[in-house]
């Protein structure tokens, strides 16, 4: 099951054709992870200091299927794809939210570091529990 978070496209996300600019996927990826995380009761602002590690993003895969457009309203999924112990692949999709067709999908393997030398470390147990709700 994925988690979803609709998204508006604005002018700030398009480029001077009123279409997405292909990047921002990309944030908007990161804001429907971001409030995966959260709905899960993870504040990405509060792991460093509760677990002395943060996500880092390793590695991004995209596809793009159709063009989303200024005002158009997305639905931006995420879910997990492969557990590490040390990485989660995240599956993701962007699709235009009353069709659901699908504009955009991708991967992105986010790895966890130890925050002050961001040398590669092991997801603590108690996150890897509350992800797998």
């Amino acid at each position: 099951m994925a988690f979803e978070f609709p998204v508006r496209v604005y002018w700030e996300d398009t480029d001077a054709g009123g279409i997405v600019f292909y990047a921002n996927y990309l944030k908007f990826f990161e804001r429907a992870r971001t409030e995966w995380l959260r709905s899960l009761g993870i504040e990405q602002s509060s792991l460093r200091e509760t677990t002395g590690g943060i996500f880092v993003v390793g590695e991004t895969s995209v596809r793009y299927h159709r063009p989303a457009r200024l005002d158009d309203e997305l639905l931006v999924t995420a879910r997990i794809e492969e557990r590490g112990r040390a990485s989660l692949i995240i599956a993701q999709q962007a699709m235009d939210r009353s069709t659901r067709v699908l504009l955009c999908d991708g991967t992105i393997r986010i790895g966890w570091v130890d925050a002050a030398g961001l040398k590669p470390a092991r997801i603590p147990p108690t996150l890897l529990e509350a992800l797998e709700r």
